[in-house]
């Protein structure tokens, strides 16, 4: 269905799903014909593996999901301002904006559905898909950014094959999550037993080591690791605040014991070397004559 290679990168995106077609070189948004339409309003409506995820939206305005969104946001800002390409796309969760500060010259946001209405600061959705089916050209992305998408995933190992496929080599991909080794995971795990859970309730937050094995098997090398939000798990802005000088404490004492992550990764690829520009030789010399003698025989 999609071109395949390195050399067809600037054709990124294309769906073809159920008699709708939109390919597009540059694609900023995706027209649907209108008779289509809705045909394809009654697929949004049905379930989907991954409406869980739509949960997380609502807790970021809480006072502690405004506490992950701003230390995300901050890091996430430092992160991809020193990645450099063309093509970055981010997968879900449009209440943050991976790559605000991003200097690729094409920046684009998928997720499940389209929302009703512009999120505040955030991309427009150009592309409603499946997470575990990312409808991009092999080798065609320099950026994927996975913001708690493989937490509510029911294939998360899927999803990470489908993004080691559309990054180019040498391409990155960072990926937000839940530390289930630290007190919010712990806290968690025991509201769940209430019936109050702390944290969205249908998230399977994924370790730190376990993802690196993940990825590991998938060629990608991680780079750099951060580990952030230290104060306990709190659901008042007062006790927060109260906490925050545990930021710094906890980065310098406990550093992977932080309530979320972020992890960095480069795909490599083996055999693969890079080609430097061709620099110029001496040119080859004329031929010249070389004289040449029989071998004189005497009897």
């Amino acid at each position: 269905m999609f071109a395949q290679g390195f050399k067809n990168r600037g054709r990124v995106a294309g769906i073809d799903h159920g008699g709708v077609l939109a390919i597009v070189n540059q694609p900023e948004v995706i027209v649907l014909e209108r008779r289509y339409s809705q045909d394809l309003q009654h697929t949004m409506d049905q379930p989907s593996p991954e409406k869980s995820i739509i949960a997380l939206g609502p807790w970021l305005d809480t006072p502690a999901g405004s506490y992950v969104k701003a230390w995300q946001q901050a890091r996430l800002d430092m992160l991809t301002a020193d990645i450099f390409g063309f093509n970055a796309i981010q997968i879900g969760l449009p209440q943050l904006n991976a790559l605000q500060d991003s200097r690729m010259p094409n920046r684009w946001l998928t997720d499940t559905h389209v929302p009703n209405g512009d999120v505040a600061g955030a991309l427009p959705v150009v592309v409603a898909h499946d997470f575990a089916e990312l409808p991009f050209a092999s080798q065609s992305l320099d950026l994927v950014v996975l913001p708690h998408v493989l937490e509510f995933a029911q294939e998360p190992h899927q999803v990470l094959r489908e993004v080691e496929r559309v990054l180019i080599p040498e391409g990155q991909v960072i990926v937000c999550g839940f530390n289930p080794a630290s007190m919010w995971g712990v806290r968690q795990v025991a509201s769940r037993m209430t019936g109050k859970p702390f944290l969205p309730e249908h998230g399977e937050f994924i370790s730190v080591p376990r993802l690196k094995d993940w990825l590991k098997l998938l060629n990608m090398e991680v780079n750099r690791g951060h580990f952030g939000c230290y104060a306990p798990p709190c659901a008042t802005e007062k006790w927060l605040q109260r906490f925050r000088f545990m930021e710094r404490a906890g980065g310098r004492w406990w550093p992977v014991l932080g309530a979320v992550y972020i992890v960095q990764a480069i795909k490599r690829v083996r055999g693969m070397r890079l080609i430097g520009p061709a620099w110029s030789k001496k040119p080859a010399t004329s031929r010249r004559g070389v004289p040449a003698t029989n071998r004189i025989h005497k009897k």
